[in-house]
């Protein structure tokens, strides 16, 4: 396992993956038990799995419960179902699905009696892939508004926001300007080390005709744990806006194609784990 991959990050994406179910009937709590067999699968030693859950539990984003049959386990909470839904808009996005519709500024003003939320803000502001148009001037694609609200509202972050819909009318193209507000070679090095990566385990699945589920699982697992980082740091500027050789188109192709050729499998491997809800 990589230093990416850490075993807290990997919970939340076992859980965004497998552990919701749907809005009628979601997933009650995962045994202690089985979690740690299947984040074994991956690399992750027992130890580290029950000190990464406590860590989420104090967090507030797992609950502890009964799975069925009675023996201990852990599920999302409220708030974390909210962040994985929003978290699915971003993550299973695709670039042609990203349209110039205009900008969200996010303006801000804190206290100096309370600089530690103003670190906060501007640390959650970038993690939600804001660009810094001037100083307390934060800009994001308009495609990011609801996710910001929810973000900004479930941190009680939202007293010190005033949030401003509409266009670029700058004196030069848009298409000049991204360049200030966001480093677009850092973002194209993320796509470049996912496609280093991962597009050979797509090569390697398409020449395979028969389906190790473990393995399934196993490549699954890794290649959400990576993609979902991406989409955070890079917010999904229109095509037109960027450079003609970015990498970002093929990476998405590459991730798709491995979730939609590994999720069957590996979803039917994750059952087999986990105890019967009708039990």
């Amino acid at each position: 396992m990589t230093d990416h991959h850490a075993p807290r990050s990997l919970i939340v994406t076992f859980y965004g993956a497998y552990g919701r179910g749907t809005a009628d009937r979601p997933t009650g709590p995962v045994p202690v038990a089985a979690l740690i067999r299947l984040l074994g699968a991956v690399g992750v030693d027992p130890p580290s799995v029950r000190s990464a859950v406590s860590r989420l539990k104090r967090r507030g984003l797992l609950e502890s419960g009964r799975a069925p049959g009675g023996a201990a386990g852990y599920a999302l909470s409220a708030a974390a179902r909210q962040l994985l839904d929003d978290g699915d808009r971003r993550i299973y996005r695709r670039p042609a699905d990203q349209v110039a519709e205009g900008w969200l500024l996010a303006v801000f003003s804190v206290p100096e009696h309370e600089r530690q939320k103003r670190h906060l803000l501007r640390s959650r502001l970038a993690r939600l892939g804001f660009g810094t148009a001037a100083p307390g001037v934060w800009i994001a694609p308009d495609h990011l508004y609801e996710e910001t609200r929810h973000t900004l509202r479930r941190l009680d972050l939202d007293r010190y926001v005033d949030l401003f819909r509409g266009t670029h009318a700058g004196f030069r193209p848009t298409s000049e300007v991204v360049g200030r507000w966001w480093d677009l070679a850092a973002l194209a090095d993320l796509h470049e080390r996912f496609l280093t990566t991962h597009e050979p385990v797509l090569r390697r699945w398409s020449r395979q005709r028969a389906d190790d589920p473990e393995e399934a699982y196993r490549d699954h697992l890794l290649t959400l744990d990576s993609w979902r980082h991406v989409p955070y740091a890079d917010p999904g500027l229109p095509p037109a806006l960027l450079p003609g050789d970015w990498p970002g188109g093929r990476a998405a192709e590459v991730f798709t194609a491995l979730h939609q050729r590994l999720r069957g499998p590996a979803g039917r491997f994750v059952a087999a784990q986990l105890p019967d809800p009708g039990a």
